[in-house]
């Protein structure tokens, strides 16, 4: 029950993680789709609204008690529940977390495989001239293919644990001075090759105006589901980096600079996608599809598209990177805690996700009509149910327990907003936070 040793080294560091964690998927991938499927500029306000009054306050109690705990996720909440005098079961919430990233991680390593394969192929100009329709049919190969799929995913994983296995200082905090600096700077060029699209103007006014006539309340549950997914809350991961977190960082600060951070990833993704697509007359709206199809059709046929298709693929690439390296990060450091030496714990977590990982590869192919599980193959169980369901679930335990059970003094002193700030953001928690993470649980299990 030792208090870990490894700190970030700087401020920068922290934040820098911190966003590493949030950024990825949700941001590249998930968010430009779901905001095409829900209506443009109406979904962005209320997921930003949401962002603020969900998913700042629920990201300041994980990290807080990562920060108080100064331990493993599982040592922190039973180190933390035995000081208040409450149930030392509190710890076994530390493992709930980690089997919920086991399981993201699992498939979030396959589908980042994807952004492998389409990375060489936009690098290679295999998507010049080509329909949607012969693209499609090439992804739909691809996905049946599981010789591909595994190489991909192993190499993916691979690269992820590698990075965890190096530490803290030597790769955390190494990789993520390097790359988030570098996925902002793609971000920026893709932003600025947009603005010289004629779908600029088009895409900027679909995202920024919104028909306050199209609010219902499913559009507000996918706003609220996403503000919580995207910032990575609810699966013990901030915690893990909250005990890394430097004495006389303001944790509150922090936190506010990693949301502006993550929001703007966001935003810029979506005018780079959105202009491009308005640029090519193509429906926004697209689903899930929108990245791996309409969006090499988008650009195969803009001056330069080759490049800045291949430019976009790294930039997803580098966002799931970062953002896996992050999730691998609680497991590693519960395992620390059990004994085992940090390469040891690098090298389980790393074989037990990539079986786990080989179900949602064959899950395209060979497994491809296995219903495992509430009519679900594989991938679509693991894909569904540890975000829409663990995720939320972990986070009101975590909320609960930062603003309900641990003593006031620890929280407040870990908080270190002042005797103000402490109370504004424990009522934010209290009586705003958890009812809207409860909402958005009953919805992932209705």
């Amino acid at each position: 029950m030792n208090e870990t040793l490894e700190r970030w080294s700087t401020r920068r560091a922290f934040i820098l993680a911190v966003t590493g964690a949030a950024v990825g998927l949700g941001n590249i991938w998930r968010f430009p789709y779901i905001t095409g499927e829900n209506g443009g500029a109406v979904f962005l306000l209320l997921y930003m609204a949401f962002v603020l009054l969900l998913g700042l306050p629920m990201m300041m109690a994980e990290i807080l008690i990562g920060r108080a705990g100064r331990r493993s996720p599982m040592q922190s909440l039973g180190y933390l529940a035995g000081q208040a005098g409450a149930s030392r079961h509190w710890r076994w919430l530390g493992l709930f977390g980690a089997f919920t990233v086991f399981c993201i991680l699992s498939f979030y390593s396959v589908v980042s495989g994807w952004s492998i394969e389409f990375l060489v192929a936009a690098v290679n100009g295999d998507f010049v001239g080509r329909s949607a329709t012969e693209i499609g049919a090439d992804f739909d190969a691809f996905l049946a293919d599981p010789g591909r799929m595994t190489f991909n995913h192993t190499l993916f994983l691979m690269m992820t644990m590698l990075v965890v296995a190096a530490g803290v200082a030597k790769g955390l905090e190494r990789l993520n001075n390097l790359l988030m600096p570098l996925l902002y700077l793609l971000l920026l060029v893709l932003a600025g090759y947009a603005a010289t699209t004629d779908g600029f103007a088009p895409a900027l006014a679909w995202l920024f105006l919104p028909d306050l006539a199209a609010v219902t309340p499913l559009v507000m549950l996918q706003a609220m589901g996403h503000a919580f997914f995207t910032l990575a809350v609810g699966a013990c991961a901030l915690m893990a980096y909250g005990a890394y977190m430097p004495e006389h960082q303001s944790l509150s600060r922090a936190v506010v600079a990693v949301a502006v951070l993550d929001v703007t990833v966001a935003l810029l993704a979506g005018i780079a996608i959105f202009s491009v697509v308005f640029a090519q007359g193509l429906d926004p709206g697209e689903g899930p599809g929108l990245m791996f199809v309409t969006l090499p059709v988008a650009f195969a046929d803009l001056p330069g598209g080759p490049l800045w298709l291949s430019l976009f693929f790294l930039l997803l690439l580098l966002a799931t990177w970062t953002s896996s390296i992050n999730l691998a990060e609680p497991m590693v450091a519960i395992l620390q805690g059990w004994g085992l030496r940090r390469k040891a714990a690098a090298a389980v977590v790393g074989v037990v996700v990539w079986a786990l990982g080989m179900l949602s590869v064959l899950s395209f192919s060979s497994l491809a009509e296995s219903r495992v599980l509430f009519g679900m193959n594989p991938f679509e169980l693991v894909s569904s149910i540890p975000p829409e369901v663990f995720l939320p679930l972990g986070g009101l335990l975590i909320a609960i327990f930062a603003a309900w059970v641990m003593p006031e003094e620890t929280s407040r002193r870990a908080l270190d907003a002042g005797p103000n700030g402490f109370r504004v953001w424990r009522a934010l928690v209290r009586w705003v936070s958890i009812p809207l993470t409860l909402i958005v649980l009953l919805a992932g299990l209705i």
